[in-house]
């Protein structure tokens, strides 16, 4: 090995890859996103180009709420305030929930898409994994309804694990209850710290719209 050759190695960026535990396809069909990390003057960083003198990350995001460097401008992005109604305020009484939180959740996880599928295998509009579908009674969890049911029921249960905090419960649904209670907190996951701070803005302005 010359040592050109050799010093070429040395200074190559080294690459780890990390892929999203949680998120979909988004609506339109897109792939998921590819987002480089890395720190620069201790601040991290996140581009859609690899950078060429810093170690690095590849961050596979699929979240339609997640992406740390989204440009969508979510104090304006439409809302959907009449879909599924009947079955959101079932949900919202039965378990004791803010029907604007349902929605919010629904709109970060799939964007109201029911036929939304992750990598990971997690299904229609409140993204279920099939193990917590089926701990949370739902037989097909592409029917609109059961999966509202399901992922209703599941967040009720996120919510009364953490005192009523909305933020950690909604963590906790993103990156799960374990995940939280280990880091007393928000984990220090972008995804889920952007997942977080995304259902805050959308429970907002379904609050304003008085659904």
């Amino acid at each position: 090995m010359t040592l050109a050759v050799a010093e070429e190695v040395k200074t190559k960026p080294k690459i780890v890859a990390r892929y999203s535990e949680t998120g979909i396809v988004s609506s339109e069909g897109q792939e998921k996103y590819k987002v480089y990390q890395y720190q620069a003057n201790g601040v991290t960083v996140f581009t859609d180009k690899a950078p060429s003198t810093h170690d690095y990350q590849i961050l596979l995001y699929e979240c339609f709420a997640c992406r740390p460097d989204s440009k969508i401008d979510w104090n304006g992005i439409r809302l959907f305030t009449r879909n599924y109604e009947s079955v959101i305020s079932r949900a919202a009484h039965k378990h004791k929930l803010d029907p604007a939180l349902i929605r919010a959740v629904i709109h970060a996880e799939s964007a109201f898409n029911a036929r939304a599928v992750s990598r990971t295998g997690a299904m229609g509009l409140m993204q279920l994994m099939p193990e917590t579908a089926k701990e949370m009674g739902v037989s097909n969890a592409f029917i609109p309804e059961e999966n509202i049911l399901g992922g209703s029921k599941y967040l009720a249960q996120m919510l009364k694990q953490f005192n009523g905090n909305i933020a950690l419960a909604c963590a906790a649904y993103n990156a799960g209850p374990t995940t939280v209670t280990q880091y007393k907190g928000i984990p220090p996951y972008p995804e889920t710290k952007a997942y977080v701070e995304r259902v805050q803005i959308l429970l907002k302005r379904y609050r304003s719209a008085k659904v």
